[in-house]
This record gives structure tokens, sequence and C-alpha cells, in this order.
């Protein structure tokens, strides 16, 4: 799937993190979840132009200075090519099911926070040099943060719906705010507020991208929007309510709307990894008319 995203002129090949299938019987769900950034290491020397990411990590699932080691690793395996996406964590089934803490909200944007500083101060803190933090819930002594990423600074992505803290996060470490799985009324209004945040710590709103996540359901017509949807046990008259799905037309006419919004990168979730022909066709029906 990744080669081909390549092939298609797709610019980037995102993973989800997660440890556990969503679905009714997860034991079922063979061969299970596979570890995103070991994945991406191998795809880094599998693949040799398109970005390499997470949307997102999960701030539960690492202790930040092994996640910064992780990260600039598969960074300098695909040449600089590398974008971590990060968020405070949801899944609690997950947790549970692989003996990961699962702490309240409120710490978990709190660890999120520190992981944010932690990891990018690493990165930047110039050869030769040590690094020391001191937070709530990591303490760095003495760290000569190395290795590095190849890229300077190693672009980061942060989404989600939250109204204050989820937007200064995003300001402050972000090269993408990601509004996630919603509507284009509400990314727009997700985005204007992380515009807002930009502005209050002077930075400008230009130069952080903004993006929208959906999941892909493309036919030529609507039997193999149908056959598709059901491939991947989903409702195709649901997905069409909220989710970039339909004809070419209606998929272009909807990331219309999402641009009109102010969306400038898409993120297009494709749950069916054997089915390569679906890329094709946005590639060949989609791409040209946008």
């Amino acid at each position: 799937m990744a080669r081909r995203t390549e092939e298609t002129g797709f610019s980037a090949f995102f993973r989800s993190d997660h440890y556990l299938a969503m679905v009714d019987d997860p034991a079922n769900a063979l061969p299970g979840s596979t570890d995103a950034w070991t994945t991406l290491a191998g795809l880094a020397r599998e693949t040799s132009r398109v970005r390499l990411g997470t949307l997102v990590s999960s701030a539960t699932f690492r202790h930040p200075g092994v996640l910064a080691v992780q990260v600039a690793q598969v960074d300098e395996m695909s040449g600089g090519r590398v974008e971590l996406g990060l968020g405070a964590g949801w899944f609690e089934a997950e947790h549970a099911a692989y003996a990961i803490p699962f702490p309240p909200l409120k710490e978990r944007f709190d660890r999120l926070a520190e992981q944010l500083e932690l990891i990018t101060g690493m990165w930047s803190t110039p050869a030769g040099s040590t690094y020391d933090f001191s937070g709530q819930h990591y303490t760095v002594t003495d760290s000569p943060a190395l290795p590095k990423p190849v890229q300077q600074p190693l672009p980061v992505v942060v989404g989600g719906a939250g109204k204050k803290r989820t937007p200064e996060l995003a300001a402050r470490y972000a090269a993408d705010f990601n509004a996630g799985f919603c509507t284009p009324e509400d990314a727009g209004q997700r985005f204007a507020r992380v515009r807002a945040a930009c502005e209050a710590i002077g930075r400008d709103p230009g130069t952080i991208e903004l993006s929208v996540a959906h999941l892909l359901v493309l036919g030529k017509d609507d039997d193999e929007v149908a056959r598709r949807a059901r491939a991947v046990g989903r409702d195709p008259e649901q997905i069409r309510e909220q989710g970039f799905c339909g004809t070419p037309g209606e998929v272009v006419e909807l990331l219309g709307r999402y641009r009109e919004a102010g969306a400038t990168r898409f993120y297009l979730q494709v749950l069916d990894l054997a089915d390569l022909d679906h890329l094709d066709a946005f590639a060949s029906l989609v791409t040209p008319q946008l």
C-alpha cells in the first residue's frame, strides 16, 4: 500500500497508531495490530519519496525520550521524510489489553504537553550540548539528546477538538493542525481557534498547515461505492453523511467544501489495505479534478 501510494502520486503515507483493532471481536482480527513506528522504520527503507508519519501516536504509549530516539532514527532511515503526529490518547480498551496505564483526561493532556516540549527540546538541542527538563510527569537530566533527526525542525502534527489547550499546543509546536473526523463547519471553527492561538503568541497563522482526515470510500458508480463500503463493514449511506464517500464528482465536491473551510491538506483513511485499486481510482478519477 505504501509503495502504491508513492507510485500513484500521493505525497505521504501515514499510519494510525493503535494496538487493538476496533471491531466487535479483536481476538479474531488477525494478524493483529502492528507497532506504527516499527512499521514506519521498515517502510522508510522500502519507499523513496513519500513522507511517513502517524495520525496520531498516543502520548500514553511510549516514554518521550524513547519516542524522540525512535522518530529521529526513522527520519534518518528515510532520508528526512518523517512527521510525528502526537495526541493525548483515548482508546481505553487497548491500554487495558496491553498493560498500558490510562490516566484521567486532564493528566493525559498534561503529559502530552510535556512530551511535546521535551521531544522538540531534545531535537533542537545543539550537538555537543546537553538537555535538561523538569516537569510534573517527566524529568530529563544531562541528556546528550541524540540522535538528531535529519530535518530541523522535524514536523509535528497536533489535532483534536479541544477549544483551548489543543489550539494552544498546535500553535506552539505543530507544523500541521489536524481537525480530524468532523464536518466542514466544525473544521472551520477549529481552524479559526488555531489561527487565533497562533496570533496570540505572535506566530504567523499562515505557517501552519490546516488538515482534515476522513474515511475514503470511492467508486466509479454507486454499486462500486457500496461494494467498497461493505468490504470494510460500513453502511455507505452512513459514510456519505460524514466521510470522503461517493462517486468521483461527489468526493471532489466534498473536498471543496473542506477547502473553503480552510483545509490545506487532506488525509484519506483507507481501511482495506488489500484494495490497491482504490488508490489507483482516486489518482486517476479525483486527483486530476483538484
